[in-house]
């Protein structure tokens, strides 16, 4: 793994939070260009010798453009390299002032008379739930009791991964009363770094502490009456929460899987029974 390690723009949230919607169709189709690669042998066998030596030529035209555009990926991915490294004292200046870290100019008499008041305000409050808020995508994954354990939020930063081929995503946050995690990571591997396409995403098993779970929504049940059970009947139910972004959906690895789960994603757009409905939301717990 490299040691090159930024933070990034919020736009990379929002295309990551995008891969993962995309991510089982993705190796779906991938699947199925695969199977039909075979294919290709005996359309090439159904042509006339003259349409035949056409498409030869075609293909050795595909293959210059091919050469070209693996030196325009390399000289890309140099260019990104280069600025990365322009970028990194703006992201450290930015983690400075958002924590509290170093003080602005002007800023120092502002705080020297909130320390006299006895009200100090370091830093800048939920800067980066604020971001998050400010897109319209983001802020559509972030439920209401999401809020507070995201102003514990410090920094977001960004990795390559060269084994396999990919880029890591790292969720900084100060001590709080949700989970013990300081760091929650989502590694994305590559099918292909230069063509973007995913193959896998891993999140962090985010170890919450008892009764602040945010991504399940806890029922209770009163029991039937003449019920020998006098107690109220428990039951936990999956809901939607931004931290749902460290738990992605497993990949099927067979085309039966895939299949079986296209069917489903089609049966829920089309709002087959409640296979249609959406998580319920969660309120406290």
């Amino acid at each position: 793994m490299s040691n090159n390690k930024d933070s990034f723009n919020i736009s990379d949230l929002n295309a990551a939070l995008n891969a993962d919607n995309k991510e089982e169709l993705v190796n779906a189709l991938k699947s199925k260009i695969q199977s039909l690669a075979g294919q290709h042998t005996d359309f090439l066998e159904s042509l006339s010798p003259n349409v035949r030596k056409r498409v030869e030529v075609l293909k050795e035209i595909q293959g210059e453009y091919d050469e070209l555009e693996a030196k325009f990926f390399e000289e890309r991915a140099a260019l990104e390299a280069k600025y990365q490294i322009l970028y990194q004292p703006l992201y450290t200046k930015r983690y400075e002032i958002v924590n509290g870290v170093t003080e602005v100019e002007g800023a120092a008499d502002e705080t020297k008379a909130e320390t006299e008041k006895g009200k100090v305000e370091k830093g800048v409050p939920g800067f980066w739930l604020n971001a998050l808020k400010n897109n319209d995508i983001l802020a559509e994954e972030i439920s209401e009791r999401d809020e507070d354990a995201l102003n514990f939020l410090k920094d977001i930063k960004w990795s390559r991964v060269e084994d396999p081929k990919g880029f890591k995503l790292e969720f900084y946050f100060d001590s709080n009363p949700y989970f013990t995690n300081s760091v929650l990571t989502k590694t994305y591997h590559m099918i292909d770094e230069d063509e973007p396409i995913l193959e896998k995403a891993i999140g962090t098993e985010i170890q919450w502490h008892p009764g602040k779970t945010l991504t399940e929504k806890v029922l209770k049940k009163k029991p039937k009456k003449g019920s020998k059970n006098a107690k109220p009947i428990t039951k936990t139910e999956k809901c939607e929460s931004f931290f749902n972004f460290f738990n992605p959906p497993e990949v099927p690895e067979d085309d039966e899987e895939i299949d079986e789960d296209l069917k489903s994603g089609r049966a829920k757009k089309l709002g087959d029974g409640k296979q249609g409905e959406r998580p319920p939301e969660c309120k406290q717990q």
